[in-house]
């Protein structure tokens, strides 16, 4: 199964939970997730963190979602490596406030690689911010651009805003205004705000692009 189609499955087990659902009517759902998930289905057990980090029909307890997701992600399963990572990153799950792991910068790096290196766009584009903040690795970056470039290439939008960031400041590459307006541009079109307004600047300097006072003022799109 794709990346793509994984996370589309994640959406119809947001969509089958219910927000707010009666828990009763919910049940069968999570005991069918959890039976399959206990015989060692990965995705069943990354599903199953998904359940316990939203608290939707049973308690929300993100240590017991930390555990769902490192069974998962033990077994190569990349969206729960990226769910573990985020945990270790900011040390609370995906979808709630209570802390599952401790917070752990060289953790999260460890497990965001591991699914960066299996092509998950946003586990590529969270490394790129470990090595441009230099948590938990060396600060390079060079190497946060490349990890960029590879979320941005698969169309992520921040990564995309980010490595316009870096093509402007000339962090890590040299600095490239007309590279810039083109990851602004990517981004601003997929709706990315802070993209539509970092575009809106270099009109309005006229850096890569003509200056155009009108087109600095217009919301990009519209």
């Amino acid at each position: 199964m794709t990346h793509a189609t994984r996370f589309v499955a994640v959406a119809a087990v947001l969509t089958a939970l219910g927000v707010g659902a009666p828990v009763q009517a919910q049940t069968p759902f999570v005991d069918a997730i959890r039976a399959q998930a206990e015989a060692g289905d990965a995705e069943s057990q990354f599903n199953l963190g998904i359940v316990y980090d939203i608290g939707e029909d049973v308690p929300e307890d993100d240590a017991e979602a930390a555990r769902w997701y490192r069974l998962a992600a033990d077994q190569g399963d990349a969206p729960a490596q990226e769910y573990l990572g985020h945990m270790y990153d900011t040390g609370q799950g995906m979808y709630g406030n209570g802390q599952g792991v401790p917070q752990d910068d060289a953790e999260a790096v460890r497990w965001y690689r591991l699914a960066a290196d299996q092509g998950l766009a946003g586990a590529q584009r969270n490394l790129g911010t470990m090595y441009h903040n230099g948590d938990g690795v060396t600060q390079d970056d060079a190497e946060a651009l490349r990890w960029y470039r590879l979320a941005a290439d698969q169309g992520h939008a921040t990564a995309q805003a980010n490595l316009g960031v870096m093509y402007a400041d000339g962090q890590g590459v040299s600095q490239d205004y007309v590279e810039a307006v083109r990851w602004y541009r990517l981004a601003a079109d997929q709706g990315h705000a802070r993209a539509q307004g970092n575009l809106g600047v270099m009109y309005g300097t006229g850096d890569g692009v003509p200056q155009d006072y009108v087109q600095a003022h217009i919301p990009h799109g519209a």
